[in-house]
């Protein structure tokens, strides 16, 4: 059993080392590693071929790795001097991976004008996607904002929408009409939430109304946040973060943690036509822009509008939230980064804005600069598909933040999933939760620190 699993294994390594065929065997070629599947890898393998065919100096060839893997082996790639050329990612690592010096600063490869176009013509929120200790590792392809879905047939059936309120949002006119409607606070969204609720005779839940969920979402809509830019400091136990993770505690106390949990585990699934939204089994949920797309492949016929997560009265703040995405990076001892930069130019619209709207309408992606999202194809985009439009208008807001910039930002997020889940549960309160993740984390730093001055 031992040898065949090795041997398993071994040929699994063997396979994603096998090189794609050329097609331009007389071009440099670049290297691309990326983790989509499916319908998006179609999408991923189609831009790459458009690239190829924009010019002939290069010819970048993509390879879908598993995302299960897609971490290990890059850093033995990079290890063992043959990395990619370039790599997509949206795992917490950026920071991890440029502290370690596996990838380089893009600034080193951005002629002047490229690194000013970057700092001026990307949304803030892109560009501190892209920072680490005050320089861009990486750029980001698309960025993923979050904001409220609401069942309108739901709404409409609770009498939380009165009569005259359109029955679908299939114009701007019509999100505009509903968007004034929906909660303004988010006091007002927890009472719908609770009307939303449905229970059989048991006292078991049958529909969940609304489900708020993850401090990193909702400390920016507080009037708080993780970290904080300015002093270069994380941000965790602070009066606005408390009052965030006291919400959600108090909420899922008031729903019931077991019963919650019990309904989570009964749903068939939670991506594609198995999407609780779209079954009925959940009337708002807090998602990004990407289920637009497969609302109108799996459900067209469902009546849906989405809005900014509304604020609370006292102290929040419009269009927060959390906001992280699908980026390029380049690691040390790739052979060719310049065929990578102008690949990475390429797919973002650097030089043709108009061109690159095309792969990001395709897609359904939220762009990382105005020029891409200002085009006509993609403002004709969001016209046709309005519910597009809050993602759209959040971009730009400065209530925004992306994950805190730290080398352990992968044991940050396991630290506060565990501290949520110890508030959701009730064998903790926030207070004393929040001060004890500040203690973990400082002595998360206090070993980072001791280890940099051993060396």
């Amino acid at each position: 059993m031992l040898a065949a699993g090795t041997m398993a294994l071994l040929l699994f390594a063997w396979m994603l080392t096998i090189p794609p065929l050329r097609r331009y065997p007389d071009r440099e070629p670049i290297h691309f590693w990326h983790m989509w599947t499916g319908e998006w890898k179609v999408i991923v393998d189609d831009i790459c071929t458009a690239f190829n065919e924009s010019q002939d100096t290069y010819e970048v060839i993509p390879l879908s790795i598993p995302r299960q893997v897609a971490d290990s082996k890059f850093l033995l790639a990079v290890a063992g001097g043959a990395p990619p050329d370039c790599m997509a990612q949206w795992n917490q690592v950026l920071p991890q991976f440029a502290e370690s010096r596996l990838i380089m600063p893009l600034d080193e490869i951005m002629a002047p004008d490229e690194l000013l176009a970057f700092q001026r013509q990307t949304y803030p929120i892109a560009r501190q996607i892209a920072d680490y200790q005050g320089r861009p590792y990486c750029v980001p392809l698309a960025l993923d904002v979050r904001a409220c879905y609401y069942r309108l047939d739901h709404l409409r059936k609770a009498g939380l929408l009165p009569a005259s309120a359109p029955r679908k949002v299939a114009t701007q006119e019509e999100a505009a009409t509903i968007a004034a409607l929906l909660p303004q606070s988010l006091e007002e969204l927890t009472e719908w939430g609770s009307a939303l609720h449905i229970y059989d005779k048991e006292g078991r839940m049958v529909r969940l109304g609304f489900l708020p969920e993850r401090l990193r979402m909702f400390a920016s809509v507080f009037g708080g946040g993780l970290y904080d830019r300015n002093q270069g400091r994380l941000t965790l136990n602070t009066p606005q973060n408390l009052r965030a993770l006291s919400y959600l505690g108090d909420y899922r106390n008031a729903v019931g943690y077991d019963r919650v949990q019990r309904f989570a585990s009964a749903l068939a699934g939670d991506d594609g036509p198995e999407l609780p939204f779209i079954t009925g089994k959940i009337s708002i949920m807090i998602d990004g822009q990407w289920r637009i797309p497969q609302m109108q492949r799996f459900a067209p016929d469902i009546p849906y509008a989405t809005a900014p997560i509304p604020p609370p009265r006292d102290g929040g703040r419009p269009l927060a939230g959390w906001v992280h995405g699908n980026f390029m990076i380049i690691p040390v001892g790739a052979k060719n980064p310049a065929g990578a930069w102008a690949f990475i130019k390429f797919w973002t619209g650097r030089d043709d804005p108009a061109r690159a709207a095309d792969f990001y309408v395709r897609a359904g992606w939220l762009p990382p600069s105005p020029q891409v999202a200002n085009t006509a194809h993609y403002r004709d985009f969001v016209r046709e598909h309005p519910q597009f439009q809050p993602f759209i208008d959040t971009l730009s807001s400065p209530n925004i933040e992306a994950s805190p910039p730290v080398p352990f930002q992968i044991l940050l997020f396991d630290l506060l999933k565990r501290m949520e889940g110890s508030v959701m549960r009730g064998s903790t309160s926030p207070a004393e939760a929040l001060e004890k993740l500040e203690q973990e984390v400082g002595e998360v730093e206090r070993r980072r620190r001791e280890l940099v001055h051993e060396e």
